[in-house]
């Protein structure tokens, strides 16, 4: 494609570029017969479309991280997340029942029951709430899976940074010892480190999960690091007197967070699928409120009762479904080779 002259970029600016970003208006051109043609014959020239895209992403480049996503399925994951987040924050107002009536063992409705006007998702074998618990299992997850991420997050980018700065030996043996922790799988690892430790607590799940996503997080931010800290940039703050804590973490870690952000977006959906399957397996927190224990514990009435352990199945794939699908939107959000 040849380039773009001066006149063909006045000619681009007198686009109309709010109406050219519309989702509408792109779809109708996507299925329009000039844009098919232009598709099946890539040899030839189209100067229409040619400064469309030029017009586009320039002008998404100076938009706000928001108005850069432009697909549909980012906002479909955007209200799945704000949904479930309501619930679980919002759970002791929203929830027809409290957390003691949802632990609890109703006598006068011991048997799984059908979906009613009372119970609108059906109960549970000892008459629990289906849907109050869906709520508040909302609450543990989320409250597990951020408070994880944040300790993998932290500890990771510390480490990743100093052992890339520093270099020689001492950034040898911090990655050795991370491929070591990142050579386990980490659902039969956390297995045995629970059973090793004779306790299911949640803040101590919590804890053992961010260690071990901590090696991720460090080589990921190692790897940006050094593309980072030969540049004109980072010499020029050691010239002008800067110590190395200043250059690490006020000069080149700003310019690593792209990967960082992208990567705790798809990791959250993963620790929480991680947390629902530790508990799905028996090793999870025992009188908690948590969908994969609900799943564990109704599964045998899967034929005779689905209610009780589908929708906590599906709450686990929405949640995780949520975060995937924010994570693609943030990679062509951030990406500057994204297409408008």
């Amino acid at each position: 494609m040849s380039e773009i002259t001066y006149a063909e970029i006045e000619k681009a600016e007198s686009i109309d570029l709010e109406k050219e970003l519309t989702f509408k208006n792109q779809f109708s051109e996507l299925i329009s017969p000039h844009y098919l043609k232009y598709q099946f014959k890539r040899n030839e020239i189209d100067e229409t479309l040619k400064l469309r895209k030029f017009v586009l992403n320039k002008y998404k480049s100076k938009r706000s991280l928001l108005r850069r996503i432009k697909s549909p399925l980012t906002y479909v994951g955007i209200i799945i997340l704000v949904a479930i987040v309501t619930f679980a924050v919002f759970a002791a107002w929203l929830s027809p029942y409290t957390v003691q009536e949802l632990q609890g063992i109703d006598m006068s409705r011991s048997e799984y029951q059908p979906p009613d006007a009372q119970h609108i998702l059906g109960t549970t074998e000892f008459g629990q709430d289906v849907f109050g618990r869906l709520m508040w299992g909302g609450r543990v997850s989320l409250t597990l899976g951020l408070g994880a991420i944040g300790i993998s997050v932290v500890a990771g980018v510390i480490i990743g940074v100093f052992s890339a700065y520093t270099g020689g030996i001492i950034d040898s043996i911090i990655m050795r010892i991370a491929d070591i922790i990142m050579a386990f799988p980490t659902l039969i690892l956390l297995i045995l480190l629970i059973a090793s430790l004779g306790q299911q607590d949640i803040s101590m799940i919590m804890w053992i999960l961010g260690i071990l996503s901590i090696p991720f997080y460090s080589r990921l931010v190692r790897s940006s690091v050094l593309q980072e800290k030969d540049k004109i940039y980072v010499e020029a703050a050691l010239v002008s007197g800067a110590k190395p804590g200043r250059v690490m973490f006020r000069h080149i870690l700003p310019n690593t967070m792209t990967p960082i952000i992208i990567s705790l977006t798809f990791n959250l959906g993963t620790i929480i699928l991680s947390f629902a399957a530790l508990s799905f397996l028996g090793f999870g927190p025992s009188g908690v409120i948590e969908w994969g224990n609900d799943i564990n514990t109704n599964r045998i009435k899967l034929m005779d009762a689905p209610w009780a352990a589908i929708w906590p199945g599906f709450m686990v794939m929405l949640a995780v479904l949520g975060f995937m699908l924010l994570g693609d939107g943030i990679v062509d959000a951030l990406d500057p080779r994204s297409k408008a």
